[in-house]
Order: C-alpha cells, then structure tokens, then sequence
C-alpha cells in the first residue's frame, strides 16, 4: 500500500468512526481487512454492532452494500439471477434478459455482498461464492463471464451460539475468509449506544436498562442473553409507561441504583423488562420457569437486593 492510499483509508475510518459508539479496535480490523482486499467472517452474537459497522464503513467509502440472508431458500440460482421468463419466451435467452441476482449485482457494481445468518446457507449457494472470492470471476450460463470490479469484497456474519438449523463450514469455505470475532461492548459504550438511539435524558433509566439486560447474559439458566437492541428497546417503552403514567423519570446520575427509589419508576422498568426482553433471552434447556420469572429476578437483584446490600448497617 502506498503513504496515499494509507492516507486514503486513515481519511475513511475517521468519518466512519462518526457513526459509532466505540469499537475502535474492530473498526481498524475490518478496515484492514478490506482495505487489503479481504473477504471477511463477522462472528458473534446479534446486536454487537456487525451490520452498522459494515454500513459505516461502505457509506464512507462510497461503495453499494448488497444484503443477503442466508438460509435455506438460498439457491445458487437466486444468489447469481435469472432469466425473465416472459422475455424469454418472446426473445430466447439473452443477456439483455438476464436478472442478476445479489452477487452478480455487488460484482458488477464493486459493492460489499453482505450474507447474513452465513452458516445458514445450504452448500451449493456457499460453492458459488467460493468461486467469486477466489477469482473474482464467475461464469454465468448463456450470459458469459462476469468479472469483479476491485472493490468487491464478500462479508458473511454468523451467530457462533446459535446451533438450530445451522451447519458447520468447510475448511474450503474458512480458508477463503479472514475471521473477526465481535463479542458485547462494554457497559459504559452500552450507554452511549441506548442514549444516542434512544433520545431518552434520564441517566438513571439509561444506566437501569442497561444494567439489567447485560445482567440476561451472565446467568446460568440463561443460554443466551439479550443484546443492546433489547436494552433500547426496554428505555423506550419505560420512557413510554412512565408518560403515560404521569411517573417523573429520576435524575439520579449514579450507575449502580440508590435506595429508595420511587416504586411507580420500579414497576415501569419491570413492566418494560418483562416487554422487552422476555422473547430475546433463551434459557438453558434445564430450565423449568418462563422466561419472565428469570428476569423478575433480575429485577429484584438490581433495583432490592444490590441497593441493600451496599446501604450502610
């Protein structure tokens, strides 16, 4: 790479850090990655960021990104396009009646084929990709070669947790792809991400919702836990209750909570816990009680027993 090219990239991720909150260290290496003309695995749980680092990273860089879930209805056939059948009948097969599909479209256009759920795709679907990456080239029936502009890159994410209706990559497909692992942030970065998604002012139900849904992935009973979305999605329904309740939201600025707090703000965060996060936590298989005696617990252990705890005597 050249000092203009490196200075190229450096100008990129200092825009495209505006659009996050955090994750420097995964912004330099995806950055990296593509910058050095890499495919690339994004790999960790839902809600860490995957997909609005991506989106940064090609709005700034000015190439399209190209969506794809995969899954079982991810036929090579819909993976590189078709002919239109009704110009077919009229005119035959030609390459003017030829629908590309996401691949031949980010190929063409030099964009980022983004697969979501990658280890969801059946085989054949992965083997058609595997030929994009390692020629950039794929070879389209009765339309001919299609060849990769240079900033075409493919980008797969996959939940390394979640085993239902998934199947194990090949070392063909591995082979072909540097690997980012994207765990959880922290809990100080998990506020500025609910503050700046929610638009909520209290610092008190940012800190709360916060607490309480990183305190869904540290549980045993709990096989996974919920994400930040959940976390924004719990400050927006409390800050909704508690309008409509007429319960003023409190302004104690302090992360852990303090005792004594109103009972009508308690009882909004559970109602939205229970909400919020009842259909994002899975519990360990063992389990024998719903998912909203488990955050019930949660509950109570931030907003009764912490406070006791910590309260002088």
């Amino acid at each position: 790479m050249t000092s203009a090219e490196g200075a190229s990239v450096r100008e990129v991720r200092r825009r495209v850090a505006r659009h996050l909150v955090g994750r420097e260290h995964e912004l330099d290496l995806l950055l990296a990655a593509v910058a050095a003309g890499r495919d690339v695995l994004l790999e960790g749980p839902p809600g860490t960021s995957k997909s609005t680092l991506l989106r940064a990273i090609t709005t700034e860089w000015g190439v399209p990104l190209v969506f794809v879930e995969g899954n079982a209805d991810l036929t090579p056939t819909r993976l590189v396009g078709h002919h239109d059948p009704a110009r077919v009948l009229r005119e035959d097969y030609t390459p003017e009646n030829f629908v590309p599909g996401p691949l031949v479209e980010a190929m063409r256009a030099g964009g980022f084929l983004y697969v979501e759920e990658f280890n969801r795709a059946p085989e054949d679907a992965l083997n058609t990709l595997l030929t994009a990456m390692a020629e950039r080239r794929i070879a389209v029936p009765r339309v001919g070669s299609v060849a990769a502009l240079p900033t075409f890159r493919v980008v797969a994410s996959m939940n390394p947790y979640d085993n239902v209706g998934t199947t194990r990559l090949s070392s063909s497909v591995t082979d072909r792809l540097v690997r980012l692992a994207v765990g959880y942030q922290d809990a100080a970065a998990e506020r500025g991400i609910v503050g700046r998604r929610t638009g909520v002012e209290s610092p008190r139900l940012v800190a709360d919702a916060v607490a309480l849904t990183r305190a869904t992935r540290g549980r045993d009973d709990v096989r996974q836990g919920s994400s930040v979305r959940g976390a924004i999605d719990l400050a927006l329904v409390a800050a909704q209750l508690a309008a409509m309740r007429e319960v003023p939201l409190p302004d104690e600025p302090a992360l852990e909570p303090p005792r004594g707090l109103p009972e009508d703000y308690t009882a909004a965060v559970l109602d939205a816990l229970l909400l919020a996060l009842s259909g994002r936590i899975a519990l360990d298989e063992t389990v024998e009680v719903p998912p909203e005696a488990v955050l019930r617990e949660i509950w109570e252990d931030h907003f009764l027993l912490r406070p006791a705890a910590a309260g002088p005597g």
